[in-house]
């Protein structure tokens, strides 16, 4: 037997003769599982290699990837992706998502698989290069574990072709992702970013008045219309906490700045709206169908409307 602490190379000849090898002092083999341990090898490892040996090299099936083959063929599989990029009311979903709606469609199959298949296949999502950030000026998480503790709030613009430019204000709740507000108008000033605010407390706190939305932080940017004394005036009335990100750190509101960036990649920068009546109902229909629709992934591939849902109810049971 070899020393403590040495593991000599394997051969499952030797260790085979070692095995039924008797000890001097017991007088009973040694047996397999004593060889193996001495060479800090499993067995199983062990009976791989004799029966692998006992077949000639020329002989040998050719390696394959282990575990089952999955729920379809390659072909069938990119069909589905197909099929799941076309009914999809989103453009621009990457291989998680699409890994998810196979999923909810009881086709269960890798995350890598559907990444590979779609890179193949040239079906990934156009991704925009980033560029090199200085030091963080702030470090955490602007996520909260709750709805209805912090929202987030921004504006972009869009062009109509009867009437020119138009301003877009959205409101996002940082737990569930779930815009809670969304408006435009001509004009970009301090009462028209105002509006989703007020659409999301009427929805969620059920009235309008003062200190409605008590405990409720509002994140935003530096913008004029912001920092207004009338926006930040009534953000006091409706008991709501201002909560200015940091200057040049957009990752600061975040929740709002990726919901714009869907905002366009899905509506504003693939249809056209000759006024600006026209662009306001596309956007409560767009409302409706991001919230009942898109996935979220640090939620479990939940919608936004199911993670209120669920979070809500959890609550109520608690209670």
């Amino acid at each position: 037997m070899p020393a403590p602490g040495e593991r000599p190379p394997f051969c499952h000849e030797e260790a085979g003769r070692l095995a039924r090898t008797a000890s001097p002092g017991a007088g009973k083999p040694y047996g397999m599982q004593r060889v193996c341990r001495a060479f800090g090898m499993a067995r199983s490892t062990a009976h791989y290699l004799k029966a692998r040996d006992a077949v000639p090299p020329e002989q040998r099936p050719a390696p394959k990837k282990r575990g089952p083959v999955g729920a379809a063929t390659d072909e069938d599989l990119v069909g589905h992706i197909h099929t799941v990029l076309a009914e999809s009311p989103f453009h621009g979903e990457g291989y998680r998502k699409v890994w998810a709606r196979l999923r909810h469609r009881g086709i269960r199959t890798a995350a890598e698989r559907v990444r590979r298949l779609m890179r193949e296949h040239h079906l990934q999502a156009p991704r925009r290069g980033g560029h090199a950030h200085g030091p963080k000026a702030h470090d955490g998480t602007i996520t909260t574990e709750v709805p209805d503790e912090m929202w987030g709030t921004d504006m972009t613009t869009t062009v109509t072709t009867g009437e020119g430019l138009a301003h877009v204000f959205v409101a996002v709740d940082h737990c569930t992702c779930e815009c809670v507000g969304l408006h435009a108008a001509k004009g970009g000033n301090r009462f028209e970013a105002l509006e989703p605010l007020r659409q999301g407390v009427r929805e969620h706190f059920g009235r309008f008045e003062a200190k409605a939305a008590e405990g409720l932080t509002i994140r935003h940017d530096h913008g004029s219309n912001y920092l207004s004394d009338d926006f930040q005036r009534e953000l006091a009335f409706l008991g709501m906490v201002s909560s200015p990100s940091f200057v040049r750190e957009p990752e600061g509101n975040g929740c709002a700045e990726r919901f714009i960036r869907t905002l366009k990649e899905n509506l504003l920068w693939v249809r056209s709206f000759a006024t600006v009546a026209e662009l306001v109902e596309a956007l409560r229909e767009f409302k409706r169908t991001y919230n009942e629709r898109w996935l979220i992934g640090r939620h479990g591939h939940r919608t936004p409307s199911q993670v209120r849902r669920d979070l809500l109810s959890g609550e109520s049971a608690a209670a």
